[in-house]
């Protein structure tokens, strides 16, 4: 991997935001909602866990990076949709112009402008201008090389991933804890032996996008570095936590990867709307934890993190997004009431009571009457996944 270059001072962490990233929108009311990159950089300044000084802003991808994952046939179709070029009847093919993925103007703008932020989160961490670096405007995991999936255009994670291949040369491990499977991004790199796609998410048989299975671990060169964790629905913290910090961890050892970049969606709590896990704070404190210690134990500190699915934008998001930042910066994590400024200011827009504390409530939900065996059967899935490289 190419060397940092220079005696640059380097930053502990920076967060890669422009107002402009709001431009993603589908609708009033698709549930994809950029409000909760407003109100989590909102919670971040109110708590003074976010100065100015950390802000990096955001650049649009070009066309020959976006090409790094997407055809110029898509891109383009892409374009003319934004320009009110095209029917959603054409879209059909591209995925655009679908219930999931409509049509808005300048799409494609605000779509690169997403991957722009990844990259540019990439340009900081890799030029040793910061250890860590945040985009919770990308994330966007399900997009494929000639087509849109699951509310994602362009795929940012696969552009950064084949950008840091090309201009780094790097060797990446990217750990996805998503409730959906990471489908865009494994299959991108599905034969190649130098990135390593990891996902835990909800198991298929209930959840978009249906793949994810363990037995879905990479062809030709690049068998052994694809791994897969399909929890099952209903799943608790304490499965969910089990099986990412066995995973993540021993994976990291056997990959040993020069840099690592985490999607940090925050629908796998038991409010979210789209997704049957039952997962509370406690996960999204932790997840960053050991994405922290691993970055610094396997490489160097070098981190790119970047966001996700989420769409409880309300109770859930800010708050783990919030933790997420926290974590990589070294602020204090928090614990008690959120500041009171903050509920005031944002409880009349909310269509739902909002938590007050950065805990949630012990009767958050009943008990779950198959606890024991869900939590035996995520356990088997784990040991099943990583039999091929504990037998190695």
């Amino acid at each position: 991997m190419a060397k940092h270059s220079g005696n640059i001072e380097t930053n502990e962490a920076v967060f890669i935001y422009s107002e402009d990233q709001l431009g993603y929108k589908f609708s009033d009311t698709h549930p994809f909602n950029q409000k909760r990159l407003v109100l989590t950089v909102d919670l971040l300044l109110e708590m003074n866990a976010l100065s100015e000084e950390q802000f990096v802003p955001v650049r649009v991808a070009t066309d020959e990076e976006l090409q790094l994952a997407h055809d110029e046939r898509y891109i383009e179709f892409v374009k003319k949709a934004g320009r009110g070029e095209v029917t959603p009847e054409a879209g059909e093919n591209y995925g655009i112009g679908t219930e999931d993925t409509p049509m808005f103007p300048n799409m494609h703008e605000a779509a690169a402008r997403l991957v722009g932020g990844t990259l540019t989160a990439v340009d900081q961490v890799m030029e040793g201008k910061a250890l860590h670096a945040l985009n919770l405007g990308g994330g966007l995991h399900h997009g494929f090389r000639g087509k849109a999936s699951g509310f994602c255009i362009y795929n940012d994670s696969t552009v950064a991933i084949k950008y840091m291949q090309q201009k780094y040369g790097a060797r990446v491990l990217y750990m996805d804890t998503d409730a959906h499977h990471g489908d865009g991004v494994q299959w991108s790199f599905y034969n190649d032996p130098s990135v390593c796609t990891v996902s835990i998410h909800e198991t298929g048989r209930y959840l978009f996008p249906g793949t994810g299975n363990i037995t879905e671990r990479g062809s030709e060169k690049g068998y052994g570095t694809s791994f897969n964790f399909p929890i099952d629905a209903f799943t608790e913290d304490k499965s969910f936590l089990e099986t990412y910090r066995t995973a993540f961890r021993e994976i990291t050892a056997f990959f040993k990867p020069d840099v690592i970049l985490t999607q940090n969606g925050a629908d796998a709590h038991y409010l979210d709307p789209l997704t049957h896990l039952y997962g509370t704070m406690d996960i999204y404190r932790e997840i960053p934890k050991l994405a922290h210690e691993l970055a610094h134990e396997f490489c160097g500190g070098r981190w790119v993190a970047v966001g996700g699915g989420g769409y409880d934008i309300w109770r859930v998001v800010p708050r783990a997004w919030s933790l997420l930042w926290m974590e990589m910066s070294g602020f204090p994590l928090p614990e008690g009431k959120l500041p009171k400024e903050w509920l005031q200011r944002w409880q009349p827009e909310s269509p739902v009571p909002l938590i007050g504390t950065w805990n949630d409530p012990a009767d958050l939900y009943q008990a779950i009457p198959r606890k024991t065996e869900i939590e035996e059967k995520n356990q088997q899935m784990l040991e099943k996944a990583l039999y091929m490289i504990r037998n190695a």
